[in-house]
Order: structure tokens, then sequence, then C-alpha cells
């Protein structure tokens, strides 16, 4: 057993290498995010829990096409405009952009601000089409 162990190292590291990624697997897709949430779960908490929606696309894209009653703030301004997004603290807040890179980033930004339940739509606006959910433009 040794030898073949000591023969085949490769395939022994290729299998640490895998079962690493599995158990850290949830960690790494929250990332620097956080907190993922499906677009059924977004809408649910949308009519149940008063949530946010902060969409942190360029106002170019927001203009194109966004989630109704969503607050654009693009993901450059996050940070400065914290103070005035203050008054949504105690609610559900949803992050949205295109597919969700530049919310899990404006995610970070928020938790770092004191917001508690910050969570990142996952797949952003592409998925909110894909499941055919309303688009305001």
């Amino acid at each position: 057993m040794t030898a073949f162990v000591i023969a085949h190292w490769y395939l022994f590291l290729a299998l640490a290498v895998v079962v690493g990624l599995l158990i850290a697997g949830p960690a790494i897709e929250g990332g620097p995010g956080g907190q993922r949430v499906t677009t059924h779960e977004a809408v649910q908490m949308l009519n149940h829990k008063s949530a946010v929606v902060i969409d942190v696309r360029e106002p170019q894209e927001f203009t194109s096409g966004h989630i109704a009653r969503a607050i654009n703030i693009p993901l450059g301004q996050v940070a400065a405009r914290t103070q005035e997004l203050k008054k949504y603290k105690e609610r559900p807040v949803i992050l949205c952009c295109a597919s969700g890179a530049r919310s899990a980033r404006a995610a970070s930004a928020l938790r770092k601000a004191g917001f508690t339940d910050v969570r990142n739509l996952s797949g952003g606006l592409a998925a909110w089409r894909d499941a055919n959910l309303p688009v305001d433009s």
C-alpha cells in the first residue's frame, strides 16, 4: 500500500485538494459578499420582511431595467453613501448587480459600516430575469 501511495503521490495530492475544496466550498461561495439569496428567497423577503434592494450597477445599466423600488447606488459610491442608507439598517438589504460580483463587494462594504442583514442576490439581475420576475425600466 505504501509503495502504491509513493508511486502515485500526485493522485493523493489531487484527492486532498478536492476534499479541501468540498469542505471549504460554502465559505468560498459566500466570499467577501457573505450570505447569498436566491430570487425566490428575495421575493419572500421583499413581500414579508420589507427588504430593500440596492442595485450597485452604473446608472445607464440601471435605467435599462431594474427590480421594482430598487435604489441605485453604483458600487464606487456605496462606501461614501452608507450614511444615507442608515435608515435601512434594521431592514434586510438585498444587493443586486448584473451577475452578483459587484454586489458581493458592496455587501462587504455595508457589513463594515455595521449593517447586519445584508444579502447578495445570487446570479444578479440576470437570474432575476431568468426567473421571469418583473423588471422596471
